[in-house]
Parts: C-alpha cells; sequence; structure tokens
C-alpha cells in the first residue's frame, strides 16, 4: 500500500483534478516502469492509491472548513 507521503510529494493541492493528480503521479514514475505493458497492474494500482489519498485528503479539509 502507498502512504500518504507518497501522495504529499505529488505537490499537488486539494482542489486540482484527478487527472492533475494521475499526471503528476505518472511523472513521478521511473519511465521504464511507465511504458512497460508487464507492470500495468502496478501502475494501475499506484494511480488508484493516489487517488484515494486525494480523496481522503478533500474530505479531511471538508470537514475542518468553518
Amino acid at each position: 500500500m502507498h502512504s500518504f507521503s507518497a501522495y504529499c510529494r505529488l505537490n499537488v493541492t486539494i482542489c486540482a483534478s484527478n487527472l492533475a493528480v494521475i499526471r503528476a503521479a505518472s511523472h513521478k514514475i521511473n519511465p521504464k516502469a511507465r511504458f512497460d505493458p508487464a507492470r500495468r497492474g502496478d501502475r494501475h494500482a499506484y494511480f488508484r492509491a493516489m487517488l484515494d489519498q486525494h480523496d481522503d485528503a478533500r474530505a479531511l479539509a471538508a470537514r475542518h472548513r468553518l
């Protein structure tokens, strides 16, 4: 499982779109792994984890807004 710190290293704001999160995550992947068909499942799992962390960050911000 990917951690919240991996999401934080993407340097995206909570108002960023899901597409922006995926783009930022894609640029953090090693170029050899980025285009390897055998690693497709791993990439999708990483992207899904980053989107889940992004949703959690949005929910946390929404809970603490006045």
